[in-house]
């Protein structure tokens, strides 16, 4: 049997979480079109005959400001040194940029093997793959578009050849080892950045306090986090009009993660400079490995 560790790497806002979401057939992690999106190592675990791949997402690699950017930075190297198989994926409709470049020279740094992911290539100009092609020694390069699912079976193919001999490491009916918890977080903090456009979003942090069965409900209460005082007005809106859109938007995506009808209760509290503070990204989970 295959099976192995594909890491997803890449600067921000090339599609790697949406390229995720599109291979294993579910939504295991957040989409927006703001940069820095993903935070965390999310894995999407793909169950095929013979073969499991478990893909990785990574936070997109760039030049960090504060210590939750250096930690978000961290886990994206770690991934590359950890995966048997790594896969560089490049906004196929943008000229090579700076990012790229940062990426493809962390790739040299290690001694795993890289395939180059052009996506978004319904987009793409033709020379577009043979720029992208002379920044690292890939393997290969392939054209996918994440968000019209083209060429993506030709892409796990490529990758289950790749892969060595190795045990089932999930259950198969797995598709992602986040617990309900995060997965429900991750879905507030998706509608945050789709309703807020000012400065807010990269400001935000969400945390689930309590999950509790009441009859044929879930309860969850979860606490949306700011830096400043300025920004819970403009996330809670004038009469809590944007917060009830947050939780309106969220919750449809909320019951079909838990299975059930969900009271979702949420309250915004100031965590100044959460993003900056030690004690504070520890109790967020965004711990330093």
């Amino acid at each position: 049997m295959k099976s192995g560790f594909v890491a997803l790497v890449g600067r921000p806002n090339v599609g790697k979480s949406t390229l995720l979401n599109a291979l294993v057939g579910h939504k295991v992690a957040i989409t927006s079109e703001k940069p820095q999106t993903t935070r965390r190592r999310i894995l999407g675990i793909l169950n095929l005959p013979g073969a499991q791949i478990i893909f990785v997402d990574t936070p997109g690699v760039h030049r960090p400001h504060h210590l939750l950017g250096k930690r978000m930075v961290g886990t994206a190297v770690r991934a590359f040194r950890e995966a048997d198989l790594v896969l560089h994926v490049v906004d196929g409709s943008r000229p090579v940029r700076e990012g790229d470049r940062q990426v493809a020279q962390l790739l040299q740094a290690t001694d795993r093997p890289a395939l180059l992911v052009v996506n978004k290539q319904d987009l793409a100009p033709r020379q577009t793959g043979e720029e992208f092609r002379g920044l690292a020694p890939y393997r290969e390069v392939l054209a996918v578009s994440a968000l019209r699912e083209v060429g993506l079976e030709r892409l796990v193919g490529r990758v289950v050849a790749r892969l060595p001999e190795g045990p089932r490491y999930y259950p198969e009916d797995a598709v992602t080892d986040q617990p309900a918890e995060l997965v429900i977080a991750e879905l507030i903090r998706e509608k945050v950045l789709g309703v807020i456009r000012q400065e807010v979003p990269h400001a935000v942090a969400v945390e689930v306090e309590e999950m509790a069965s009441r009859g044929r409900v879930t309860h969850v209460r979860a606490v949306i986090y700011v830096e400043k005082e300025s920004q819970k007005g403009i996330l809670i809106g004038r009469g809590g009009t944007r917060l009830k859109e947050i939780g309106t938007l969220a919750r449809p995506e909320v019951e079909e993660v838990l299975g059930t009808p969900a009271y979702l209760e949420l309250w915004v509290k100031v965590r100044g400079d959460w993003r900056n503070r030690p004690g504070s990204l520890e109790s967020l989970g965004f711990r330093e490995h």
